[in-house]
């Protein structure tokens, strides 16, 4: 088993729409990846965070080899997507 941790950071002004994105687009990629055996999404809580929240994503695959493909195809992809709808 091999684990990958991603966060996120949303500024206040786009933070509903952040909560939508990862509702439907966010929640569909990545139930559609083949290499992700299991995944858990959570808010991140912390005191020092007063300008936005943190949303981790932790990716579950089953062995380093499709770990590493996901961050050499699938993480590039993702990130493209999110760029496209959020900017940088």
């Amino acid at each position: 088993m091999s684990l990958l941790s991603l966060t996120f950071h949303t500024t206040e002004h786009v933070s509903q729409e952040w909560e939508i994105y990862m509702e439907n687009e966010l929640h569909e990629m990545v139930e559609n990846l083949i290499d992700v055996e299991k995944f858990i999404r959570s808010e991140v809580e912390s005191e020092m965070i007063n300008e936005g929240k943190n949303t981790n994503l932790l990716l579950i695959f089953d062995d380093e080899e499709k770990r590493q493909d996901f961050l050499e195809i699938e993480l590039l992809n993702l990130t493209e997507r999110i760029e496209s709808a959020f900017g940088e």
